[in-house]
C-alpha cells in the first residue's frame, strides 16, 4: 500500500501465527507496527504533556472528532495551524470519526440516512453529524489518519439491526471517500457487523472493494466476552486486505494486545491505561495492581521491579498510594505514565519477538505470568 504521502511496508510475517512486523510511513513520521496508540481525546492525553509522551517513545496518538467538534470547534484548531500545532505534537495523529461517541454518549439521538441528530453531552444543545461533516472536521483538524463516519451497533444486537447498521456504514463510507480530498491525510474504512461472522466478512469484503488506505475494525470491546472477539478476528483475518494496515479500535488491555497481534492486527488504541491510572490501578507483567489498596501503605518498592518508566525510577508504591488517597493529581499522573509506558514497551517486546521468530514462545511466557482472573477490557 502506498501513495504520495503514505506507505505501509510489511517487513516480516510470523510463520506460526498471523502476526506481521511493519512500518507505516506518514507525513509526520514512521510508525512501527504492531503499535499501541495512546488516546488524547480532547487534544491531550489526559494528565500528560507531549514531552512525556516523547520520552516514552509514543509514535502516534489519537484525538476525538466528536469532542473537538463540540469544543473548541474545528475552526479554532484550523486557525491555529491544525491539531499538531495546536497541541504541540510533531508526530502522527489519528482522529476517529465521532461515530462511536455519537452513539454511546448521547441518549437523545435520531438517525437517518443523512446522518445523526444528537444532544451534546456538554450542554444538551442539538447538533448534527454526517459523513461529510465528519470528513470536513477531520480535514480541518489535519490529522495524519482520518476514519470514516460509521454506525456502531450495540451489544447485544439482533442480526437485522446489525445488518441495517452495517449497510448504512457502507453507504456512509462511500460518501466519506467521495467527500474526502486531503491528500496528506489517509482515510481508513471501518468494518462493522456486530457479533455476526457473516456480516463481518461481508463488511470486510465490501470495504476492501472501496480500496481505503487502511481498515479499522469497530464495534468490539463493548461488553462482549473476549473469546467472542477473538473468534471474530480469526474469521476476519483472511478477508482483510493483506497489504493494508489493520486497526482494532478501542482495544488496549495487555492481554488483548498480545492476542490481537497473533490475529494479524497492526494498530490498537484504548483510554483504559489513563482511565484506570487516574484511579490508582496499574498494569504489571503479572496483572493489574491496585496501588491505592491499604496493603501498599508501607510498600517502598516501585510499581514494578525492573520497569524504567519515570514513576518506577523515582517513586514507591507507598508514596503513589499516599498521593492517590490525598487526591493529589500527581498520583494519577504517575500511574498513567507507568501504564502507557508498560503498553508501549509491551509492543516493543512483541515486535522484537516477531523479528526473532519467537512470538509464540513470548505469548506463552506472557500468559504464564499474567493473571487474567477478574480482569475486564
Amino acid at each position: 500500500m502506498s501513495n504520495k504521502y503514505f506507505k505501509f511496508e510489511i517487513i516480516k510475517e510470523d510463520k506460526r501465527t498471523k502476526a506481521r512486523l511493519g512500518i507505516l510511513h506518514t507525513p509526520h513520521g514512521d510508525i512501527p507496527t504492531p503499535i499501541y496508540m495512546p488516546v488524547g481525546t480532547q487534544a491531550t492525553v489526559k494528565g500528560l504533556a507531549p514531552g512525556e509522551l516523547h520520552d516514552m517513545d509514543a509514535k502516534i496518538i489519537l484525538s476525538n472528532t466528536y469532542h473537538l467538534f463540540l469544543r473548541p470547534g474545528q475552526e479554532i484548531v484550523r486557525k491555529a495551524g491544525g491539531l499538531h500545532t495546536f497541541m504541540n505534537w510533531d508526530r502522527p495523529i489519528l482522529t476517529d470519526s465521532g461515530g462511536f461517541q455519537v452513539f454511546s454518549l448521547s441518549d437523545l439521538r435520531k438517525i437517518n440516512e443523512d446522518g445523526v441528530m444528537f444532544a451534546s453531552h456538554i450542554d444538551g444543545s442539538r447538533r448534527f453529524m454526517s459523513p461529510e461533516i465528519s470528513m470536513q472536521v477531520q480535514q480541518d483538524l489535519g490529522s495524519d489518519i482520518a476514519m470514516v463516519f460509521d454506525e456502531c451497533s450495540p451489544y447485544p444486537c439482533d442480526h437485522k439491526r446489525a445488518e441495517e447498521a452495517m449497510h448504512r456504514t457502507h453507504r456512509w463510507a462511500k460518501r466519506c471517500k467521495e467527500y474526502h480530498t486531503r491528500e496528506d491525510q489517509a482515510l481508513f474504512g471501518i468494518v462493522q457487523g456486530a457479533f455476526y461472522e457473516d456480516l463481518r466478512i461481508e463488511s470486510a469484503k465490501t470495504l476492501a472493494d472501496m480500496d481505503f488506505i487502511g481498515y479499522g475494525i469497530g464495534g468490539l470491546s463493548v461488553g462482549e466476552p473476549k473469546p467472542m472477539m477473538y473468534e471474530l478476528l480469526d474469521a476476519l483475518e483472511e478477508h482483510m486486505p493483506r497489504e493494508k494496515p489493520r486497526y482494532l479500535m478501542g482495544v488496549g488491555s495487555p492481554d488483548c494486545l498480545v492476542e490481537g497481534v497473533l490475529r494479524g492486527i497492526d494498530m490498537f488504541d484504548c483510554v483504559l491505561a489513563t482511565r484506570i491510572g487516574r484511579n490508582g490501578t496499574c498494569f504489571t507483567s503479572t496483572g493489574r495492581l491496585v496501588v491505592r489498596n491499604a496493603k501498599y501503605a508501607e510498600d517502598y518498592t516501585p510499581i514494578e521491579e525492573g520497569c524504567d518508566c519515570y514513576a518506577c525510577r523515582n517513586f514507591s508504591r507507598a508514596y503513589i498510594r499516599h498521593l492517590i488517597k490525598a487526591d493529589e493529581q500527581l498520583g494519577g499522573r504517575l500511574c498513567s505514565i507507568h501504564n502507557l509506558h508498560f503498553l508501549l514497551n509491551l509492543m516493543k517486546k512483541v515486535r522484537k519477538a516477531i523479528e526473532d521468530d519467537c512470538l509464540t514462545e513470548f505469548r506463552n511466557e506472557f500468559f504464564a505470568n499474567y493473571n487474567l482472573e477478574g480482569r475486564n477490557f
